[in-house]
């Protein structure tokens, strides 16, 4: 299948990402929110990061000109829904993630392949939910996505060739590589990467290292380019809860028990960078450790 216009839900810190990449690899994209403010921040963000790109002699002025003219916004899901490929961005909720693809099944192609970005969540239990299982797929992209290579493409168990393949094309056209991973929960990257932010958060509960301690000692004893706890603060406090979550309901091992400190945190309001506190303070000049 030909994929020449491309759908984003969810216009935050990866569907904004995503729509870039996407109209820099010279696809038509539609970006849709249910705020016209989140619309307006990623049209603004996007453009930026596009400079930056020309900054670097990345792109030229004329790509990032051309890339940010095939991004259109809107507030209409049915919009999305007539494109040739869709990719759900929006909150780490299963039930959020259901809504979107309920609205959008009275507007899509006939042959619009549907895929979420889902970070955790079973593809095929979400698939199972549309008219469409065998053109459904796990779209996980890396954060921040114009920079990280890196797109986990997951098969739910009714997804067919022709959509993996299909997918595999678009990966590929990005210039970026495809890792191919099957539906269990958090898939490769997070099943592996969250359980570790899980303990260096538990390394914190139980008092073996303070937040800067810790930290430094990933960093440069194991040669980590950010330590887990700033990673953590970088994701969002409510995402890697939330895969936690998904990791100990799905799998029922005792060893993803989400750390009740990480659960405090986000009870709290503190779920990071996007909102100034974590397990570091960003609201002054430099961040500064809350513990």
């Amino acid at each position: 299948m030909d994929i020449r216009t491309i759908g984003v839900v969810g216009a935050g810190q990866m569907g904004n990402g995503i729509a870039h990449v996407m109209a820099l690899a010279g696809y038509e994209v539609r970006l849709s929110d249910v705020s016209q403010e989140a619309l307006d921040k990623a049209i603004t963000l996007i453009g930026r990061n596009l400079d930056r790109q020309v900054s670097r002699e990345k792109i030229s002025q004329d790509e990032r000109d051309q890339a940010l003219g095939r991004i259109s916004v809107t507030l209409d899901i049915a919009a999305v829904g007539q494109t040739d490929l869709v990719i759900e961005a929006a909150t780490e909720q299963e039930t959020v993630k259901q809504k979107i693809f309920d609205s959008l099944a009275p507007h899509l192609l006939p042959n619009t392949i549907l895929t979420s970005n889902t970070s955790s969540i079973s593809i095929t239990r979400l698939a199972s939910r549309t008219d469409r299982p065998e053109k459904f797929l796990g779209f996980h992209f890396m954060n921040p996505v114009p920079l990280m290579q890196l797109v986990e493409l997951i098969r739910g168990i009714a997804t067919d060739k022709e959509t993996y393949e299909t997918c595999l094309g678009v990966v590929e056209r990005l210039g970026k590589t495809a890792a191919s991973a099957e539906d269990f929960p958090a898939f490769i990257v997070n099943r592996i990467l969250v359980p570790m932010i899980n303990e260096a958060v538990y390394t914190l509960y139980e008092g073996v290292g303070n937040v800067r301690s810790i930290d430094m000692a990933m960093k440069l004893g194991a040669n980590h380019p950010m330590g887990p706890l700033e990673l953590a603060d970088f994701i969002g406090l409510d995402t890697c809860l939330a895969i936690m979550n998904v990791l100990h309901d799905g799998l029922a091992d005792t060893k993803y028990r989400p750390c009740p400190l990480l659960t405090k945190y986000v009870e709290a309001g503190w779920l990071g960078r996007k909102t100034k506190r974590g397990f570091y303070d960003y609201r002054g000049d430099e961040p500064v450790p809350t513990r």
